[in-house]
């Protein structure tokens, strides 16, 4: 007999407004005590030193956390100029200064070469992996690691405001966009120094501000066993692909792992909806939800006149 999995099974998002200070997995760690679920994990990691948005998958939610690491993400950040540091943020160390204070028109005319596919090198401080090893491990051992571009997407660049010694900007990019390395670039190019004083994530694909909830609010519904009203289903990270409305005998299909047929005017009402994408190194521009009275069934590839699971989801009722 197989053992007995530990917690609950709760499946669902919360949309975590994370503070500063507090590393993500600390923030899982604790999003998964008060609801004590089985399993847990985020989609997307967040700076100690930033706050804002982190979606926190519970349980069968975890499935399509590839899905939501895809999504577009909102930030407001921070500059203060006159010191670069060796981590690009606030916590780092000292390494150059200068008295440049590039003025507001400056900054607009050199926002929009940051705008649109860029090829972005990540900064030493980060999670990318070298030969097996975190890049920020091989940074705090005192050793420089040679980083390799990778191509990123902005799709929004602003400045929002400036004051003093700090700059305030709003940036909309794709996946593995990093804040700190724009900051570097953007200083370089000007011909400054300066370092990330303050950032925050906003928003996550569907995730916003507006429905989040705090650790400390979280922790108080969870005391009055109420923590469940700030859950969202599993199936809020795949709003923006195609739902495939099934019935109860599909739905019984699905579940076994079995392919389904669809109806021509199904198909020909669901291609208008599919476009080219990749999810974790996949190929999934074919790819539909299927959902029985709401709920998500499944993830899977539509070809063929077929819907073919590719992801099952076996959620109870909370």
């Amino acid at each position: 007999m197989g053992r007995r999995k530990k917690g609950e099974d709760v499946s669902g998002w919360v949309v975590l407004d994370k503070p500063d200070d507090m590393t993500s997995t600390h923030a899982v760690a604790a999003v998964r005590r008060v609801f004590n679920a089985q399993k847990a994990g985020h989609a997307g990691t967040l700076d100690p030193l930033a706050s804002g948005i982190l979606p926190i998958a519970l349980g069968e939610a975890t499935k399509t956390v590839p899905w939501l690491m895809e999504a577009k993400k909102t930030y407001l950040f921070t500059i203060k100029w006159g010191v670069s540091t060796d981590t690009q943020d606030r916590e780092g160390k000292s390494i150059a200064e200068s008295d440049v204070r590039p003025t507001p028109e400056a900054l607009q005319a050199a926002l929009p070469a940051f705008i649109g596919e860029i090829e972005q090198i990540p900064p030493q401080y980060s999670a990318v992996k070298v030969d097996g090893e975190r890049a920020y491990d091989i940074a705090r051992s005192g050793e420089t690691v040679e980083l390799e571009p990778r191509q990123v997407t902005v799709y929004e660049a602003e400045l929002v405001g400036t004051e003093d010694d700090l700059a305030h900007f709003r940036v909309r990019s794709g996946k593995g966009f990093y804040i700190r390395a724009l900051v570097r670039d953007l200083a370089a190019q000007l011909g400054a120094e300066g370092h990330v004083w303050r950032l925050r994530r906003t928003a996550v694909g569907p995730f916003t501000e507006a429905e989040s909830v705090t650790l400390d609010d979280l922790q108080l519904l969870g005391q009055k066993d109420a923590a469940s009203e700030r859950l969202k289903p599993v199936e809020t990270a795949l709003d923006d692909i195609p739902a495939l409305a099934i019935n109860g005998e599909d739905a019984f299909k699905l579940r076994q792992g079995r392919p389904i047929v669809l109806l021509p005017h199904v198909m020909e009402a669901l291609k208008p909806k599919f476009r080219d994408r990749t999810i974790a190194g996949q190929d999934a521009s074919r790819a539909a939800v299927a959902l029985f009275e709401g709920k998500a069934v499944a993830l899977g590839d539509v070809r063929a006149g077929k819907f073919s699971p590719t992801r099952v989801f076996h959620i109870s009722d909370q």
